[in-house]
């Protein structure tokens, strides 16, 4: 399908090649598109333009920039237009611009409200999915780990949206656990804060979450 991803850094990048590489038609979407022309030199299969190119282009949408930058993105893609109706990966982070203490990132939202609620309620004709946020860049396509594949877990108010994002993970490697609606984007995304963690204190960035039943 026809994938536009919003941002340009590492977890774009990576997104892009990888979904690319799976088949997909993929546009990489930026501010500055001139930024990325050596980069996409060595990656025909990726197309680059503005956020409203990318999201104009999308079948399904991704958002893969810092969680900061997150609301001025979706407005540069004037996401009420191009991407309503769509389904939108939230691969996006609230870390507040502040340093980790003892490894612990900080976030600028609270337990009580997520990034991805938030996003959700300004932009209510976009079909929102957490995934994405809680494994470092390159491990999101095609993970090689000894415990096998492991788990992505996401959240959305749309079921068919859902299912739509549980399809793709599955193409790259991932099994997915739907934790509910939207609510549960405020447990999914401090899983980034655990994840980090063992990177921040031993440079271990190598290891993913796994949900193990019965």
């Amino acid at each position: 399908m026809k994938i536009g991803i919003l941002g340009s850094g590492a977890v774009a990048q990576a997104l892009a090649a990888g979904l690319a590489g799976h088949g997909h038609e993929v546009m990489l979407g930026t501010r500055e598109p001139a930024k990325l022309a050596d980069w996409a030199a060595t990656r025909p299969a990726v197309r680059v333009g503005s956020f409203a190119d990318a999201a104009a282009f999308a079948e399904l949408g991704v958002l893969a920039v810092k969680g900061t930058a997150a609301e001025a993105a979706l407005k540069s893609a004037d996401a009420s237009r191009h991407l309503a109706g769509k389904v939108l990966i939230d691969a996006s982070n609230p870390i507040a611009d502040a340093p980790p203490e003892q490894g612990v990132l900080r976030f600028f939202t609270t337990l009580d409200d997520s990034l991805m609620e938030r996003l959700q309620r300004a932009h209510p004709t976009v079909k929102f999915v957490k995934a994405f946020n809680s494994v470092g860049s390159a491990l999101m396509i095609d993970p090689k780990l000894a415990g096998g594949r492991p788990t992505m877990f996401i959240a959305g108010d749309d079921t068919g949206a859902k299912a739509t994002v549980t399809d793709l993970l599955a193409q790259v490697g991932w099994d997915a656990a739907d934790m509910g609606g939207a609510v549960a984007a405020r447990a999914i995304e401090p899983l980034c804060m655990l994840w980090c963690i063992p990177g921040f204190l031993h440079n271990d960035w190598v290891h993913a979450f796994k949900l193990l039943k019965p």
